[in-house]
C-alpha cells in the first residue's frame, strides 16, 4: 500500500500536474495540502471519474487539506481537536483531516509556518503543534497502524537543510518547533524517511526564487510519521523529485511510504 504526501500549492493551479502524477505513480492514498479552495470548489469530478474517493477540508484561497484514495475512506474527522481532546476546535484555518483506509488511520496535515517570529503566527504554530502532539498520543490508543502525513513546516535537523546558517532565525528551525516535532517521535512514532535513509539529504521543498531547484538548495519539511504498528509494516520511503522538475510545478514534491497491508 503506497501512501504519499504532496503539498500541491493550489489545486486549480496544479490540477494537470497532479492528475498526471496520480496516473503515473498510482498511489493508494494521496494526502494533499494547500488545496486553497473551499470544499464545493474542489474539482472532485475529475478525480472521481478516475475512481478516486475524495474527502476535503477546504478554505477559500488559503490552506486546505484533502485525502484521495483508491479505496473507501471511513470515519472521517476534519479539524484538529482541542488540547483536551474535545471535538470542538477554535481553528478557523483548515489544516487537518484524517480517515481510515483498509485498516490504516491516515491524516493529512498542513502545519502552520509560524513566520514572522516572534509574534502571533509563531505562537499559533506552537499551540497547534501542542494540540497535534496530544492528538497523536490519543491516536496510539487505537492500537492500529497510523500515518501522520503532511507538510510539517519543520526542518527537524541541520542535515535537512541545504544551508543551516541561512535558516537560524526562521520559525522552521527554532528549538521550540523542533522540540515539539521530537515530542511526537518520543511518543513512539517513527520518521519513515529516516528509517529508510538515516543519513544524507532528502529534500522535499525548493523555493521558487533564486534558482533553488536548479542549485538543489532544498529543505526537508514534508514528513510521514508512523505509529509502531505502521512502522512494523514499513517497506520503503522515498522522495519523488520528478514532479518538481516539470512545467508549472508546486514548490514541494511528493514523499511516499510503502506499507504492507495490515492483516
Amino acid at each position: 500500500m503506497k501512501i504519499a504526501t504532496f503539498n500541491i500549492n493550489g489545486i486549480n493551479a496544479r490540477l494537470p500536474r497532479l492528475l498526471e502524477w496520480l496516473d503515473e505513480f498510482e498511489p493508494d492514498v494521496a494526502c494533499l495540502q494547500e488545496i486553497k479552495c473551499i470544499d464545493d470548489n474542489f474539482p472532485r469530478l475529475e478525480f472521481e471519474a478516475k475512481g478516486w474517493h475524495v474527502e476535503t477540508h477546504g478554505q477559500k484561497a488559503f490552506n486546505g487539506v484533502a485525502l484521495l484514495s483508491n479505496h473507501a475512506i471511513t470515519d472521517i474527522k476534519r479539524g484538529l481537536p482541542a488540547l483536551d481532546g474535545s471535538e470542538e476546535t477554535l481553528d478557523e484555518q483548515s489544516r487537518y483531516i484524517e480517515g481510515t483506509v483498509k485498516g490504516i488511520r491516515i491524516a493529512s496535515i498542513y502545519l502552520p509556518n509560524g513566520n514572522p517570529r516572534p509574534g502571533p503566527k509563531f505562537d499559533y504554530k506552537l499551540e497547534w503543534m501542542d494540540r497535534l502532539s496530544a492528538h497523536a498520543k490519543r491516536l496510539l490508543a487505537r492500537e492500529q497502524p497510523i500515518v501522520l502525513a503532511g507538510d510539517y513546516n519543520v526542518i527537524p535537523t541541520d542535515i535537512d537543510c541545504y544551508d543551516p546558517a541561512a535558516w537560524t532565525e526562521d520559525a522552521l528551525t527554532q528549538p521550540e518547533s523542533r522540540s515539539r516535532f521530537q515530542s511526537i517521535l518520543n511518543l513512539g512514532y517513527l520518521d519513515a524517511q529516516r528509517q529508510i535513509q538515516p543519513y544524507g539529504t532528502a529534500y522535499s521543498y525548493w523555493d521558487f526564487q533564486r534558482g533553488s531547484w536548479q542549485k538543489d538548495n532544498g529543505i526537508r519539511i514534508d514528513h510521514l510519521l508512523l505509529s509502531p504498528q505502521a512502522a512494523d509494516l514499513l517497506k520503503d520511503c522515498k522522495v519523488d523529485r520528478i514532479p518538481r522538475g516539470k512545467e508549472k510545478p508546486s514548490d514541494h514534491t511528493p514523499v511516499w511510504v510503502e506499507l504492507d497491508t495490515p492483516v
